[in-house]
């Protein structure tokens, strides 16, 4: 079976981890915590880096940061991982959902304007399978509407986007460093991983101070037991750290093989017809964190079909995303009941992805396109 991702763990993690073991720092101190924060918040542009125990967590403590009133609203796409709206909703906010652009599969800025309210206080874009959402119609709707961006980039490190706005020249960005406060899953399957783990980069010291509070408990400095609000136990171990630490060192490398991986396929699977492949806009360096595809209706499959033929053949495949407004956890709730966001809800019926791990072979990529030109012939 070839696996949708093998994570690569080189030397340099074996060491740091072993350095952790052998002076004793195992729990939340220690200087790898520090160099990965400082390390990934240079890396992607913003000046701190607060490192938390997994994406969804990072997600929380990022909308938490804000403090934003009990009702108040934030507009994030349909078409991505629970993690998102559940960070809105345990916070007593709304999530307000845009459908997804049918080439990218990432939110469908256009339709973000239509739904501010009074009541909108955010604007959570969400980076999909590695490619950039498109984000300057967002940073003029942030500034005209003074709405705070909590970006979410756990799927596109070491992406770019080309930016005109506010620029005396386009100017490429990197992802996680283009919002308010950007949020990392460091899981296995992620570019950059430390098994478990994520990060929050913010754009002030306010932020990263409340940031650094809210994971910690909210611990007060001078009495470390009293406690003026609630936070979390978010924290993350300096032996996650350390493999962090070495991981950010070759990021130019892995995403290098990414894109290699991704040509090979584009090249090997552009002559099947009936398939959407990932496409990269002009204004973006995409990561192809996963390489996805759509299936047309006409072959008569959807994604559950073509994962069983794929899967018979020996390559394991996942399916993408259910849309928000889909899930019955929020219906039971009162939310999107009767909302319909039609290119979500094909995607998610239509959408697969392929192995994509950095373990993956050239060998493995040529193994995989053949069983596609089996399945699709």
């Amino acid at each position: 079976m070839i696996f949708v991702n093998e994570p690569v763990i080189g030397q340099a993690e074996k060491t740091y981890v072993q350095d952790c073991l052998d002076t004793g720092w195992i729990s939340s101190g220690g200087k790898y915590v520090d160099q990965f924060e400082a390390d990934w918040a240079a890396y992607c542009g913003q000046p701190h880096g607060i490192a938390v125990a997994n994406g969804t967590v990072a997600l929380e403590a990022a909308v938490a940061a804000f403090d934003f009133p009990q009702g108040s609203e934030i507009i994030l796409p349909t078409f991505t991982i629970i993690s998102c709206a559940q960070a809105i909703t345990n916070l007593g906010l709304v999530p307000v959902l845009v459908d997804s652009e049918p080439d990218t599969w990432n939110m469908n800025v256009a339709q973000v304007a239509q739904k501010i309210t009074p009541k909108t206080v955010a604007i959570m874009p969400v980076h999909i399978y590695g490619h950039p959402v498109e984000m300057d119609p967002l940073f003029a709707l942030a500034a005209e509407h003074n709405l705070k961006i909590i970006e979410d980039a756990a799927e596109v490190h070491g992406a770019e986007y080309l930016s005109a706005y506010g620029q005396a020249a386009p100017t490429w960005l990197r992802c996680g460093g283009m919002g308010d406060v950007s949020t990392f899953s460091f899981y296995a399957n992620k570019l950059i991983t430390t098994g478990e783990g994520g990060m929050v980069l913010a754009s002030t010291l306010a932020l990263n101070q409340r940031l650094r509070s809210y994971r910690n408990l909210c611990f007060q400095p001078e009495r470390r037991f009293l406690h003026d609000e609630l936070g979390n136990n978010y924290r993350l171990t300096n032996v996650q750290a350390a493999i962090g630490v070495a991981q950010v060192a070759r990021i130019a490398e892995i995403v290098a093989r990414k894109r290699e991986i991704a040509r090979q396929y584009t090249e090997r699977l552009a002559s099947i017809n009936g398939i959407q492949l990932p496409i990269e806009k002009p204004w973006a360096k995409s990561v192809f964190w996963m390489y996805g595809f759509v299936v047309d209706e006409a072959w008569g499959m959807d994604a559950v079909d073509v994962a069983k033929k794929l899967h018979a053949l020996g390559v394991q495949t996942r399916p993408y995303f259910l849309g928000m407004h889909e899930q019955p956890a929020f219906h039971k709730m009162g939310l999107f009941i009767d909302e319909d966001y039609p290119v979500a809800t094909r995607i998610a019926k239509q959408g697969l992805y392929l192995p994509t791990g950095l373990a993956l072979t050239d060998a493995q990529i040529a193994t995989v396109c053949d069983a596609m030109h089996k399945v699709f012939q």
